[in-house]
């Protein structure tokens, strides 16, 4: 019964736990009687947690040779050495980041209590953020927009080819498979700067994209209370002026202390492992 849904039983939950599973059983005339801690021990006996969840994605690119070429191609540029005109950027936006301002200020931690957040809180639009993280020094490029189109990821390509000096001549730039990345416009942008070369980690392998570990710190460390006050007076654009100005105030903290990823042998074999290929052989 726990290895089947509740559905396929005829109730409407979405998992089982002990004491439904118990409930059931009774129900059922199993037994007439059992506690949910029995039906736990009876659980663990045979090492199922069905009140457990992991989500999986059905893969629209086959795990085959080509799949794994493409993973050793962004692992090599992960973790070989690079010479000294070339640098590896891991690129990708943040969308939709709201600045919530909050009914009353947030309060500091004090003596027994912790930071206290007000609950209710207005929506002031929202803002994208476009990054870009250096694999080997930890440096992040970043940019903010009100929208997430070519143009403004042109706007942002522009601005990484303006702060990385002139005597790196090669910026590879990891990136997903987003049509935005790969429109008119952005290959008409890369033709005339030829020292962008762009690398597609395959489909729905965002964990290969090393800025979304830094937008996991981003969203942990700035973003956990995002009640962004306005400090110029109330007003739609104003708020996202704050926002914008607080999220590169961040990035700006960040690269002070700024340090990479390591993508260690350790961590290869795992990723290598998930092409379920004998790569040796």
């Amino acid at each position: 019964m726990a290895c089947e849904r509740p559905d396929d039983r005829g109730v409407s939950l979405s998992q089982w736990d002990s004491v439904e599973l118990a409930r059931k059983l009774v129900a059922d005339g199993v037994v007439a009687s059992i506690s949910p801690q029995t039906v736990q021990r009876i659980l663990s006996a045979h090492q199922l947690k069905p009140w457990r969840q992991h989500y999986w994605l059905s893969p629209k690119v086959p795990r085959d040779v080509g799949f794994a070429a493409q993973v050793a191609h962004i692992v090599d540029l992960y973790t070989r050495p690079l010479a000294a005109w070339e640098i590896v950027l891991c690129a990708d936006e943040k969308t939709s980041i709201q600045p919530r301002q909050r009914v009353s200020p947030t309060l500091a931690a004090k003596p027994g209590q912790p930071v206290r957040v007000e609950h209710e809180y207005k929506r002031k639009g929202a803002l994208n953020l476009f990054a870009a993280f250096d694999t080997r020094s930890g440096r992040v490029y970043a940019r903010t927009a009100e929208r997430k189109r070519q143009v403004e990821f042109i706007a942002f390509l522009e601005q990484v080819d303006q702060e990385v000096p002139a005597t790196i001549t090669t910026i590879h730039l990891v990136l997903d498979n987003l049509i935005m990345h790969k429109g008119r416009k952005v290959r008409a942008w890369l033709a005339g700067h030829p020292r962008f070369v762009f690398h597609h980690p395959p489909v729905h392998c965002s964990w290969m994209n090393q800025v979304e570990q830094w937008f996991n710190i981003l969203a942990r460390k700035r973003l956990r209370i995002a009640d962004f006050a306005d400090p110029y007076g109330s007003g739609l654009n104003k708020d996202k002026a704050a926002l914008a100005e607080r999220l590169m105030a961040f990035v700006a903290y960040w690269n002070q202390h700024a340090h990479p990823f390591n993508w260690s042998t350790k961590s290869v074999a795992k990723v290598m492992a998930k092409c379920q290929l004998n790569l040796a052989a």
